[in-house]
């Protein structure tokens, strides 16, 4: 396990840019013309980067960012 000390401005910018990464993955996942492979890979990262904004973020903040699971055919 690593650990990792951060101050109150370093814990925002992180939490900034966590935000604004599962954003832009969100809204890439809802486009049709991207491969079914890449949105797999994309969800993987996504959850990667929901643990780490999950410890840093206020959890009314999470509730946000929480997905919903997509039932497949």
């Amino acid at each position: 396990m690593i650990g990792l000390l951060v101050n109150a401005k370093e814990a925002k910018e992180l939490e900034y840019l966590l935000k604004r990464e599962m954003e832009e993955i969100l809204f890439d996942l809802d486009d049709e013309r991207i491969d079914h492979i890449a949105k797999k890979a994309m969800e993987e990262r996504y959850k990667i980067l929901f643990m780490l904004f999950r410890r840093i973020a206020q959890p009314a903040e999470c509730m946000k960012y929480i997905r919903k699971k997509s039932i497949r055919t």
